[in-house]
């Protein structure tokens, strides 16, 4: 019996790991620096080829900007807490930011708004779905767009 995907909102401050640093590192990155007890148990549940919202915390802007998936489950890098893999699959076509989610009557119990602080949080699926809807879903989600050429015709085109 295979496990069900899971979805998780990973958060990053921009001015210490961005989407840019992200997709310029190859995609690819060890998930580390994260200390709470609760946030490491989230952490510690994730699995191979769940997907993870890449949300940009801090002052300036607190939004999802794009979608991670874990390449490596959770494994010790010699410290006390544990890290997970994760790389890029796509940014968001449109950021969402928290005050646009907070205005979501389906989101209300979303544990983003319940425990703002948390820095790692499970996102249920209905929930994954309404935010991915609220962003127009995340380059390399499959999405078929329909694309106007020079003489306004209308085409489909599979995003990447």
């Amino acid at each position: 019996m295979s496990e069900e995907k899971q979805y998780w909102l990973l958060k990053t401050e921009p001015g210490e790991w961005s989407w840019e640093d992200q997709a310029a590192n190859g995609g690819i990155t060890k998930w580390d620096g994260v200390k709470n007890k609760q946030a490491q148990k989230h952490l510690k549940s994730m699995k191979l080829g769940d997907l993870c919202f890449f949300y940009h915390s801090g002052a300036k802007a607190r939004r999802v900007v794009g979608v991670v998936t874990v390449v490596r489950d959770w494994y010790s890098d010699g410290g006390d807490d544990g890290v997970v893999d994760v790389k890029a699959v796509g940014e968001m076509r449109r950021p969402v930011d928290l005050k646009e989610m907070k205005g979501e009557k389906g989101l209300k119990g979303f544990a983003l708004l319940r425990q703002p602080r948390l820095s790692v949080v499970p996102v249920p699926e209905d929930v994954w779905i309404r935010v991915c809807d609220l962003g127009g879903g995340y380059q390399g989600d499959g999405i078929v767009l329909e694309s106007h050429d020079s003489d306004g015709e209308s085409g489909e085109e599979e995003d990447d």
